[in-house]
């Protein structure tokens, strides 16, 4: 499979899973739903959705990118095992993981292809290049 063309078919299966977490946000107070799937490899990897768990005390919302994530850690996910992440929203100007699933996502993968959807646009990035030098867990001496 390759991640490296837009609209390559492998992006088909985290499109679909990705829309359907994004049917199941929880987002009460800003109406705004994200779905997010992410595909990793290791044991038991495969495609994982997250939606965005919003709550009325906001610094404790869970975004989409990084429910995600935890669920793929949950059932095994290791350091390298990413392999690519579908954003989906309903905005008109497609929307990228914020600062925080920025971090989190680079401390899972080194490089990572991310693709952004709404319904009618697409656009592919590069973990790298949204979050240039991150810090990681590489950075300790070991």
């Amino acid at each position: 499979m390759t991640f490296s063309e837009l609209h390559s078919p492998a992006w088909e299966p985290l499109l679909s899973a990705a829309w359907g977490a994004w049917a199941r946000a929880y987002a009460p107070y800003s109406g705004f739903r994200v779905g997010a799937a992410l595909l990793w490899t290791g044991d038991g990897g495969g495609v994982v959705a997250g939606c965005n768990v919003e709550n009325a005390a906001y610094p404790v919302t869970q975004c989409a990118e990084r429910t995600a994530l935890c669920a793929a850690v949950s059932q095994g996910l290791a350091v390298g095992g990413l392999q690519a992440l579908v954003v989906v929203t309903e905005a008109g100007q497609l929307t990228p993981p914020c600062g925080a699933c920025r971090q989190v996502l680079a401390e899972f993968a080194g490089s990572l292809p991310i693709l952004l959807a709404n319904r009618t646009q697409r656009s592919l990035c590069e973990l790298g290049e949204l979050l240039p030098q991150a810090f990681t867990g590489r950075h300790f001496p070991h």
